[in-house]
């Protein structure tokens, strides 16, 4: 079978080609990709090539196919397999494999597997693993969403709390506690909030900072105070950089307490730093930001560690229960994925947004890869609705839904392009 796909070569070598699939082998699985959202990870991979500690050596001959946050249909299903997984059902993929200690990956290191294209051909590994997982959610682009939210609720889930009867460990976020999320007006600060509102150790309140006057005023579009107060949470979105002393503004907000998790969404020293001065007794903070700098430092206070519990922690990714559970919240509609998207296109699209991803404003760039269509941000969709039908009929559906990319804007799509 033939794929059309967006294959790395090397640093900053991305080609979207048509070329043949190997026929499946008895413990593998083919699939038709219909969903795939582009990771700034998959960017740090395409800046690096073969420095990237994922990135096989011979991807100048043998190129890997890129994206991990994808979703589709079964297509054919080998013969070890047939008792778990049938002919078109729909999928959702957990791409963190730890395959016998291997750190390949979907999306990083294999040439017949990966997002970014119309059809794959998904490993053995995957399903051993229970990687491979069964969807039920009605549209593609929340399973695709799943990985990145699997992610923000790992990092929930991960952090911890203690008590001075013992040595266990509470895990979680603390329930009734304050929680900051620190740059959380971005696609995955947003998520972050989403779920915030509906983790079982509900929070008393919820912080989150930017220094962007237009990010705040989307983020309390999608996710108002409101909503939160409804479900339970005081939420506030405060901007950092018209604050004349931060710290202090901060912490007056939880009447001196401090906050008890504290979620660091950007890598910038001086956001650690100040994560860092905020913690309340026993405070924990989630280094949540990737760097791309191998020496990046910032000064933790030990005094606060050793005498009144603080600590500090880092997650990435989630695991395969994160992923169920991010599916199940999406498909129930007690979470929304589409907070974090901003931008929708077609398979065209991938290579060029993927080389750029950090200079074009906005969250998640969403992308369909059955079809050719521009990138194109879901605010430019009323203008372009003056001419285009098409974008008209997808304005007034996100109008419909907050401004939010939803079921019904993807179901036009695929009705446009003829995708079935």
């Amino acid at each position: 079978m033939k794929t059309k796909a967006v294959r790395m070569y090397g640093m900053d070598d991305l080609r979207l080609e048509e070329f043949e699939l190997p026929e499946i082998k008895e413990d593998e699985i083919l699939v038709k990709v219909m969903s795939d959202s582009i990771c700034m990870s998959t960017y740090k991979l395409v800046k690096q090539g073969k420095k990237h500690k994922r990135a096989p050596q011979n991807i100048d001959t043998n190129p890997i196919i890129i994206g991990h946050e994808f979703s589709g249909d079964i297509v054919q299903v080998g013969a070890k397999w047939q008792d778990q997984f049938k002919v078109g059902q729909k999928f959702a993929l957990q791409p963190a494999l730890n395959y016998k200690g291997s750190l390949a990956s979907p999306g990083y290191s294999y040439e017949f597997f990966g997002g970014a294209c119309t059809y794959c051909v998904i490993p053995h590994e995957v399903m051993e693993l229970g990687c491979l997982l069964n969807y039920d959610g009605e549209a593609y682009f929340q399973a695709s969403l799943g990985e990145p939210m699997s992610c923000i609720i790992g990092g929930y889930h991960a952090n911890y709390h203690t008590n001075k009867k013992n040595y266990d460990h509470a895990m979680g976020t603390k329930e009734d506690g304050n929680i900051l999320i620190m740059g959380g007006c971005g696609p995955m600060g947003l998520g972050a909030v989403s779920y915030g509102i509906q983790f079982e150790n509900k929070p008393k309140r919820i912080v989150v900072t930017d220094v962007s006057d237009d990010r705040i005023a989307r983020a309390k579009e999608v996710i108002s105070e409101e909503h939160a107060k409804e479900n339970g949470v005081e939420l506030h979105y405060v901007n950092t950089a018209n604050m004349q002393d931060p710290i202090a503004e901060l912490m007056a907000i939880t009447e001196g307490h401090g906050y008890d998790d504290v979620f660091v969404y950007v890598p910038i020293r001086q956001v650690a730093e100040m994560a860092d001065q905020l913690l309340a007794f026993d405070g924990c903070m989630n280094f949540f930001a990737g760097p791309t700098d191998n020496q990046f430092k910032a000064d933790i206070n030990l005094y606060n560690v050793h005498y009144t519990s603080t600590h500090i922690l880092g997650t990435t990714g989630g695991n395969t229960d994160d992923l169920v559970e991010a599916n199940t919240l999406a498909a129930k509609g007690a979470i929304e994925p589409a907070v974090m998207v901003t931008h929708v296109g077609g398979i065209d699209s991938i290579a060029e947004a993927t080389k750029n991803l950090p200079s074009i404003p906005g969250g998640k760039k969403l992308t369909y890869t059955q079809f050719n269509m521009p990138l194109t941000a879901i605010d430019d969709f009323e203008e372009l609705g003056k001419t285009d039908p098409l974008f008209k009929k997808l304005s007034d559906s996100c109008k419909a839904h907050k401004g939010l990319w939803n079921v019904e804007a993807e179901k036009i799509l695929f009705e446009h392009f003829g995708v079935k």
